[in-house]
Parts: structure tokens; sequence; C-alpha cells
């Protein structure tokens, strides 16, 4: 049964989790129709963005700009029509009821008359100390992001699927030459994907190899790549001015299973072309239910239609 509530500090007519473009542009578009969204950050304020340097492809920017100053900009826009920020992260929601109760990490409890999720996906990485000291610094997960600050240089993709193919094609583009680093001597992707990788005369293969460490500065980026022979444990050198992880995203929709339906990966389900979810006042946004895109511009798409169904939505029940 529903419970209506009067606003209060606890109680919100639209919460939003997360705070990337997505997040942001959702409070902003929420916000601008007077229905004061609440922000609840998350474990990374502001998203991918903010482990990404030059941002070169969002629209409005033709000298690029910092992914950090790109989020602080949407978020002082939001917070200018009346949003509010709270840097907490979501461990527990309850959907059974309006209005819906969201727990955090403080132990504090929000009520919400709709909720707006956009807790964005995370790239799988490697899981070694100097991929996160050099993510930024020549270490990317996003090829259609970063590929053109390695024009004429060499580099490495890592990873055996799809995405690493489609990316290591992409990146022969800009790059003088790319080398395709797989843990086995076979890879997973699908064959057209394979063959046309094994077409282009610019891929080079690093087979049975993982990478054991990066090594390179933050001020002078990376120079080579320590790789471990996944065999006989062998080590060796490979010199490359960049690396492009590609093996795989991951969805942050744990706190949400069982709760929203989902894909078999994790992606949130919306019913296509709403942002709504299978929970009547719920909707979802960003990469969290954006497998195919993961662009800063199409989260922050997203984001608008998110609040304008939760908008609408609200109107309705009112």
């Amino acid at each position: 049964m529903n419970q209506p509530v009067s606003p209060s500090d606890n109680h919100h007519r639209v919460v939003i989790v997360g705070s990337g473009p997505a997040g942001l542009t959702a409070a902003l578009y929420a916000a601008r129709a007077e229905l004061r969204p609440l922000i609840l950050e998350g474990a990374q304020p502001g998203g991918q963005l903010t482990i990404t340097t030059d941002v070169e492809n969002y629209p409005g920017f033709p000298e690029g700009i910092l992914g950090p100053e790109l989020v602080e900009k949407m978020r002082e826009q939001a917070r200018r029509f009346g949003s509010v920020s709270k840097f907490e992260t979501v461990v527990d929601v309850d959907f059974g009821a309006r209005p819906f109760t969201i727990t955090t990490d403080e132990g504090k409890t929000y009520h919400a008359d709709t909720v707006i999720v956009a807790t964005g996906a995370s790239a799988k990485g490697l899981g070694i100390p100097s991929e996160g000291l050099l993510m930024g610094y020549g270490v990317s997960a996003c090829a259609t992001c970063d590929g053109f600050f390695f024009r004429g240089k060499e580099i490495a993709v890592v990873g055996g699927g799809d995405t690493a193919m489609e990316e290591a094609n992409y990146l022969t583009r800009f790059a003088s030459k790319v080398t395709v680093i797989h843990r086995r001597d076979e890879l997973r992707a699908s064959k057209i994907m394979q063959e046309r990788a094994f077409a282009n005369s610019k891929i080079a293969w690093k087979w049975n190899s993982e990478v054991a460490e990066i090594l390179g500065t933050r001020e002078a980026g990376v120079h080579a790549l320590r790789l471990r022979d996944t065999r006989t444990g062998e080590l060796s050198e490979l010199p490359v001015e960049g690396l492009f992880v590609a093996i795989g995203h991951q969805p942050n929709t744990q706190v949400f299973a069982g709760k929203l339906e989902m894909n078999e990966v994790g992606y949130l389900r919306v019913k296509a072309p709403s942002t709504y979810t299978n929970v009547p006042g719920v909707f979802a946004a960003g990469d969290v239910m954006d497998p195919t895109y993961r662009q800063a511009v199409t989260a922050a798409g997203t984001g608008c239609q998110a609040a304008i169904d939760a908008e609408r939505w609200l109107e309705a029940q009112d």
C-alpha cells in the first residue's frame, strides 16, 4: 500500500542514485521542474568522468575539458536550480511500496516518491596497482573516448572478446600499431570480429600472455608493459605508449538485485524508448541500462529522459 508522506528532510519527490552525466543531467531537469531532487552521489562521485583527463567529444567544449571539471560544472548547474547532493552510497532499497525507502552507508534512510537509478557501470580492470595509478595517464578503458590521443603511437589492447576486437580495430585509425594481448591462444570473439581483426595489418598479437605490470609514470605516461607468459611464467617487456583494457564492463546494479529486472549481465531493463523500469515510479538512465554506447553524451541524454518521465509520472499520480 502506498503511504503518502509530507515532504521533509528525508522525504523527496525525486531521489537520484548516482552522479555521473546521467544522474546530474536528471538532477538539472528535475530541479528546473521544481521537484528539488536529492542526489546520492555514491562511492565515485561524478562517475567514470572523474578518471578521464581530457574530454574532447562532449558538445559545447571545442577546446576540450577535463573530466572532473565537466562533472563539477554539471553539478553546479543542477545546484543552481535547487538540487541537493549528499556524498553517501546506497546500500539497500525497498521498492515494495511508495514512498520508496533508500538506505545509505551512513545509516540514513530517505523516502522517495520516484527514484532515478543512474549508478553507471565500471570497466573491469586487471587488478594490478599500476593500472589504477596510470588510469587516464596512458591507460584507458574507452577507445572512443581516448583513441585520438594516441595518434601515431604504438599501443596495446588487453582482451579476447568482441569488445577487444572492436576497440583494436577502432584504435588502428590513430595508432601506428596495436598489439592485442590475450591470456589464451584463441579468441572468444565472434567469428566475424576475429576475421576483421586478423585482416587488419596494423594489429599484432601476443598470445598466452597477461599484463603483470604497466611501466610508466603520471608525468611521462606509459612506456612499456611487463608481460607474463601464462604457460611458462616467463616475463618479457613490450614497448608501448598506451594500454586499453577491454575485458568488459560491469553495471553497478548489485544493490538492485532482486528489486529491479536486469539482463543476464546485470544491466537494468527499461521499457524503450522510455526509461521506465519494471517498478512504476523507478527509472533508469545512463550506463546502468546502456551496454552499447557508454558515452557521456548519451548518458546525459537518458538522464534528461528519466527526469521528464519521472515528472510526468508524478503528475499522473497527483
